[in-house]
Order: C-alpha cells, then sequence, then structure tokens
C-alpha cells in the first residue's frame, strides 16, 4: 500500500489532527518557509504525536550538526534534505545517527532527474521546480518526467497533491509515499476533513 506524508505541521492542533487518520508520516519544516518550526515547537508536537507515526525534518542545506542532534534528541525519526546537501554529507549524518535519509529532486527534466538520484540516501523525493523555492510550492509536474527516468530507488512524490489527483498519480506511477501539505489546508492551516479525506483516498487506491 502506497504510504501517506502530510507536511508542515506547526502546532499541536495539526498533531490532533494527524493523530486521528493515522498517515505513515509526518514532516517538520526547519527550512526558510512559512511553515517553518523552531526545534522546542518540533520536541513538543513530537512528544503528542502517536507513535504509530513518524517525524521527518525537512531541510535545506542546514549544518549537519543540528540535524544529527535533532536525530539524536528523538526530535525526528527521519530527514528529508532540499538543498544542495553531498554524498558525503548523507553519509556521514547517516553513519553518524542511523537515520533514514530522503533526497529531494525539483523536477525539471528526466535526463535531471537521472543524473541527480543519490545512491546514500534511502529515498528520493520528486517535487515541482520552482525558481527560488525549494520544495511546498503545491503545483505539479508532468509525471512523465519521472517514468522516463526509470528510477529504481523507492521515492515520494510531491508537487500539487489533493483527494482529487493523488488515486489517478499512485496509479500511473510507481511511487513508495505520496507527500502533501498544501493540498490539506485551508486558508493556510492543516484541514482535519481534507486530511481524513486526502488518507482515505490513498489507502483506497487498488493497483494494477
Amino acid at each position: 500500500m502506497t504510504k501517506v506524508k502530510i507536511c508542515g505541521l506547526r502546532s499541536l492542533a495539526d498533531v490532533e489532527k494527524v493523530n486521528r487518520y493515522l498517515p505513515d508520516y509526518i514532516g517538520f519544516v526547519f527550512a526558510d518557509s512559512r511553515r517553518f518550526v523552531t526545534d522546542e515547537q518540533a520536541l513538543e508536537m513530537n512528544r503528542a504525536l502517536d507513535r504509530r507515526i513518524q517525524a521527518v525534518g525537512v531541510f535545506v542545506d542546514e549544518p549537519l550538526g543540528h540535524v544529527a542532534g535533532l536525530c539524536d534528541r528523538g526530535v525526528i525519526n527521519a530527514v528529508q534534505l532540499h538543498g544542495g546537501e553531498s554524498e558525503s554529507y548523507i553519509r556521514e549524518l547517516k553513519q553518524n545517527t542511523g537515520t533514514t535519509v530522503i533526497k529531494a529532486v525539483r523536477v525539471q527534466r528526466a535526463e535531471q532527474v537521472s543524473r541527480m538520484i543519490s545512491q546514500e540516501a534511502d529515498y528520493m523525493l520528486f517535487d515541482t521546480y520552482k525558481k527560488g523555492a525549494p520544495g511546498g510550492t503545491g503545483e505539479r509536474f508532468p509525471l512523465e518526467i519521472v517514468k522516463e527516468s526509470f528510477v529504481r530507488k523507492p521515492y515520494f512524490l510531491a508537487g500539487g497533491l489533493d483527494c482529487g489527483n493523488v488515486a489517478e498519480v499512485i496509479r500511473q506511477t510507481e511511487c513508495f509515499a505520496v507527500d502533501v501539505s498544501t493540498g490539506v489546508e485551508t486558508d493556510g492551516v492543516k484541514d482535519e476533513e481534507k486530511i481524513r479525506r486526502f488518507v482515505e483516498c490513498v489507502r483506497n487506491v487498488k493497483r494494477v
């Protein structure tokens, strides 16, 4: 079954909403974003998070020591990297923490995607390219680009997903997980009904 990640949690109210519907992953954004949270805010939310849900920290070119420290303190269970982090950075992070690493690529062309597959990361994440934005744009990209890239590593798909399109996206790809933020928000706030519908939509999909 395709996994679900709800990204961009910012409050204990958001945690209460996801706890009711149990996505597989949630995301705390530690990069410059309207969804940015501090270390202490993330720690407080993680303490309230259902233990069946994995907390992922989202970073852009963050010093390795800070990321490793959040892993060691149990603030996050996995790391998602959206910057220019090198293979040696990922290797050292995994050696120091044993954590799962997801490397994000902003999709432009099939040959670009193929070149940017990380050998060190456990998963890839494909998101929409938008100049000046490392992710979280709420916009889609052509799925053919990923399909033409012959990606052999398990991957997350992000970018413009919502309950209205996620089932078709899953059927058209071999994605390991789908990642949503804007698609489960109303006026910039996580919407419980949209979270419920999104999780149900994903878990009701039957792949051929």
